[in-house]
């Protein structure tokens, strides 16, 4: 039997390069020849992500350019670290199943019977084992597990630039919130030195003690929204303390009351800017995972061949011990194949295949979902600039009628009404600027992110 041990590990090593995998190709995606708010674009196939580091940088705000360089210790982003770290540990256990194992063992045991009486047995040993890999079992393992890393990775690019993103949000709406309550606090020092003067004209016969009432409660009314818009402000200093992975108590940021400029967005965007996206990739490397599953299920139909071989010393006593009388070896092959599992192993073939359409149509839906990203802050981008623009004229249009309105007042000509409702028009304009402001930067924000990066 020993000669045709050879033809054997022959036969075996030519069937390893077998496997039950088919070649990966990736999956088609969602395809258009332009975007609906822009130019024509190129078409792109998912790639690596590729995420800018400094994307930021184009709102050309220093405070911001410090503060993203130390979101390293949020607490989401060494959570997603981790789960690179689980992907590679699986890695290196699949990659470890391909090699031979070694073992060595050392025994001392004494027995008796009624025949030879007692006797000692001492036994020293080694063994190896190696199961080949005939139909792409083990690699295709590997070749997931590979996947699988990748896959966290990107998902750690993406987690990355979702931080980035939020930290630019909440910093611009904490600006908004400052701006607003600088607005605020103008318009109450205006409002009280308006309450003063009415207060005056009253007391000369000239004002009503309604116009009074009136100029007292527009003043408290905005010294109100103040104080709501400084809790506001508060409440994003403590998020911002916690995107930095800080505790509220240990975080605080100099009031500016300064809204950073919204670089103006290109009139077309490439789709090439699509392949840098990380939840892309990462997408379509959980498919590749998948599909290298399908095969590693199949391989469970066929025969697992595993060459093992051992060889020790065996004797009485460790004196002498490893000596030729005491020599004992062998060494074969071991063919195993399931022959009835009540459809396990089809089973597991059908959850692969199942999970393989599952991370097809996930991947797919991601590239629409993207698509929807870019289209929408494209268009809200640019039809903020133009409401911008547009309110910008308003609020000049505002604070000309309320000097118009004052000197009316002072001149008897109009009642205190029409004062309060010029000032509460100015007001409201202003403020619906600097939301606009604020919407506008979050909106470029946003699509910054969703083209993870320059454009």
């Amino acid at each position: 039997m020993l000669p045709k041990f050879p033809l054997a590990c022959g036969c075996a090593l030519l069937l390893a390069a077998c496997s039950t995998t088919p070649p990966y190709q990736v999956p088609s995606a969602p395809a258009t020849n332009a975007f609906k708010e822009t130019g024509v674009w190129q078409s792109a196939d998912p790639q690596a992500a590729a995420v800018p580091d400094d994307w930021w940088l184009l709102f050309n705000d220093p405070v911001l350019n410090d503060l993203q360089t130390r979101v390293g210790n949020n607490q989401n982003l060494l959570g997603s670290a981790a789960q690179i770290r689980i992907a590679q540990a699986a890695l290196g256990s699949s990659r470890a199943a391909l090699s031979p194992t070694l073992g060595a063992g050392l025994s001392a045991s004494r027995s008796a019977s009624p025949s030879a009486g007692a006797a000692n047995s001492v036994a020293l040993t080694g063994s190896a084992s190696w199961e080949l890999d005939l139909w792409g079992r083990l690699s295709g393992a590997v070749t997931g597990d590979q996947a699988r890393v990748q896959a966290s990775q990107d998902d750690l690019a993406a987690a990355r630039l979702s931080l980035q993103a939020t930290l630019a949000q909440t910093y611009f709406s904490l600006r908004a919130a400052e701006a607003q309550s600088a607005l605020l606090e103008r318009s109450v020092q205006a409002y009280q030195r308006s309450l003063e003067l009415t207060q005056n004209r009253y007391q000369g016969g000239v004002a009503s003690a309604g116009d009074v009432a009136q100029a007292q409660t527009q003043l408290k009314t905005t010294a109100a929204q103040q104080v709501d818009a400084d809790s506001s402000r508060a409440q994003l200093e403590h998020a911002l303390a916690v995107l930095l992975g800080l505790a509220p108590s240990e975080f605080s940021l100099a009031r500016t009351a300064a809204l950073p400029a919204a670089p103006l967005v290109p009139d077309q965007l490439p789709a090439s800017l699509l392949q840098r996206r990380p939840d892309i990739a990462a997408a379509e490397r959980r498919v590749a995972a998948a599909y290298a599953q399908i095969g590693v299920a199949k391989a469970a139909f066929f025969p697992a061949l595993t060459l093992s071989a051992s060889a020790g010393y065996k004797g009485s006593s460790l004196a002498n011990l490893i000596s030729a009388p005491n020599l004992l070896w062998s060494i074969g092959p071991a063919l195993a194949l399931t022959a009835f599992d009540g459809g396990q192993r089809q089973s597991a073939v059908d959850s692969a295949r199942a999970s393989t359409d599952a991370a097809t149509a996930s991947y797919r839906q991601t590239v629409l979902t993207a698509l929807q990203e870019v289209e929408d802050n494209l268009v809200i981008a640019g039809s903020l600039q133009q409401e911008a623009a547009l309110q910008t004229e308003a609020l000049a249009a505002a604070n000309r009628s309320l000097e118009i309105v004052k000197n009316q007042y002072q001149s008897g000509t109009v009642s205190y009404l029409n004062v309060v409702i010029a000032q509460a028009t100015a007001l409201s304009s202003e403020r619906s600027l600097l939301d606009l402001q604020n919407r506008r930067l979050a909106a470029t924000n946003q699509l910054l992110k969703n083209i993870a990066g320059r454009w």
